[in-house]
């Protein structure tokens, strides 16, 4: 046999472990020379593993979830240019195919043999109406009347006499109001239970037997509660990019003293702006969101505060203070959180922005994203957009030092000139870390943020 290793590749960067996240073959299956074997994952960076050759799966070197190391196993392949000599290893390898297909062919055998036994029922007239009926039906009509004698409910019939009389005497069971509610508690129809009382009245005792002998209903404080109780519970393992997530945010948390600082906005002006915008340029430019006009205040403010959009080495103590404005975007993918990032974001126009966030997002959602489209942020946005809801507190994406959250537009009255008049408003949420920035530059950042949001004349002044 001529097996071929396929060990984890060096991707460079510092990498020493990725994580295994998904498999695209088993054991015994054919590959060709280029097909994706599996996915790892390093950072939040999805990598596909290809064959260099071509043969047959022997085995896998980890489950999904399983954080492997640089240079071990990740699959053994026997090659197609092995010759005849793997296949007997091969087949002392897998011992139980052999069975499988021995189990596959008496089932195979045995399956024509209802075939036949459906037409018997069908000559017989009496069987005629339940041919409609699945093959199955018939066998159990046919046997009913073979076994009467043995039907249990047959034998609980005579009992039922004293309920005919208190149906005679009228509709309603005839029970003490004690009886009615402990019936309730058991979940016991009262119409159901045979009565021993005098005329025909159910006493507790019957009750009691009814539901011992049959069970009650669905008991009172399920009902009460609306629903049926339920004892099912769903085991979902973190692993992959859902796992990475978890730890990126659990270490911010832990190393980094947020503080947060809401304000709200009134951005009735710049989303006018906005609309005219897109009005005038439709169909020649990429259309605008709010993203880009936030996007081109922080630019602006962070020229003034320069310890804002700054990365922090809490393990050598030293802050970096970037002229670059790099900008990461929270996005929402299907498999968790992704931040792609924008970068050189102070060389780009509106519409420069606008047609790279959703370049980024795209190829976020998509999986498409590289290591390098998310990674490099300096200071990062996050929004939830029409669900931003009133007041957030998002967290830092580490090793920044602060994040800008997004919260929903709303219009509300607002007192202008002595007049009340109707205005766009928004939150900002947003968060920093008090290690390295003062309160008071938080406060002072997130004003200058708004005097250029609500006067969006000056998102064009350099």
């Amino acid at each position: 046999m001529s097996a071929h290793t396929i060990k984890v590749p060096d991707l460079g960067e510092g990498i020493a472990e990725v994580e295994l996240v998904a498999w695209h073959v088993k054991v015994g299956d054919e590959v060709h020379e280029d097909q994706a074997l599996a996915d790892v994952l390093t950072d939040k960076a999805t990598i596909e593993i290809p064959s260099a050759v071509a043969g047959r799966v022997l085995a896998l070197g980890g489950e999904v979830g399983q954080v492997l190391a640089v240079g071990a196993e990740l699959i053994r392949i026997d090659r197609a240019d092995g010759g005849g000599a793997a296949a007997p290893q091969d087949a002392a390898a897998r011992p139980q195919e052999p069975p499988a297909e021995a189990e596959a062919a008496p089932a195979a055998k045995s399956a024509p043999a209802p075939a036949p036994a459906a037409p018997t029922p069908a000559p017989a007239p009496a069987a005629r109406p339940a041919a409609a009926a699945p093959t199955p039906a018939p066998a159990p009509a046919a046997s009913a009347p073979a076994r009467p004698p043995t039907t249990p409910p047959a034998a609980t019939a005579p009992p039922r006499k004293p309920a005919a009389e208190s149906s005679a005497s009228g509709d309603r069971p005839i029970a003490s109001p004690s009886v009615r509610r402990r019936a309730w508690e058991l979940g016991v129809e009262l119409g159901s239970v045979p009565p021993s009382g005098p005329a025909g009245r159910i006493m507790h005792a019957d009750v009691e037997t009814y539901a011992a002998a049959h069970g009650g209903g669905q008991p009172a404080a399920a009902r009460t509660a609306g629903g049926v109780k339920r004892t099912d519970e769903e085991v979902i393992p973190v692993i992959g990019l859902r796992r990475r997530i978890a730890m990126r945010m659990q270490e911010a948390k832990r190393h980094i003293p947020h503080f947060s600082y809401v304000e709200e906005i009134d951005v009735t002006e710049v989303e006018g702006l906005r609309v005219a915008l897109n009005a005038k340029w439709q169909g020649e430019r990429p259309r605008l969101t709010l993203l880009p006009l936030l996007m081109r205040s922080i630019v602006l403010a962070v020229r003034d505060f320069p310890q804002i959009n700054a990365l922090f080495d809490d393990d050598a103590g030293i802050v970096t203070r970037h002229g670059a404005v790099h900008i990461g975007i929270a996005t929402q993918s299907e498999h968790g959180l992704l931040v792609p990032v924008v970068r050189h974001a102070e060389a780009l126009d509106l519409w420069g922005a606008a047609a790279e966030v959703a370049r980024l997002a795209d190829a976020a959602r998509s999986g498409r994203a590289t290591r390098d489209e998310l990674s490099g942020s300096t200071i990062t946005i996050t929004s939830l957009g029409p669900l931003g809801g009133i007041v957030t507190t998002p967290v830092i994406n580490r090793p920044e030092v602060a994040i800008v959250g997004v919260n929903r537009m709303v219009e509300r009255p607002m007192m202008r000139g002595g007049a009340v008049v109707p205005r766009l408003l928004m939150n900002l949420s947003s968060s920093f870390d008090h290690r390295v920035v003062d309160g008071i530059d938080a406060a002072r950042f997130v004003q200058a943020l708004r005097a250029l949001l609500e006067t969006p004349a000056m998102l064009f002044l350099e």
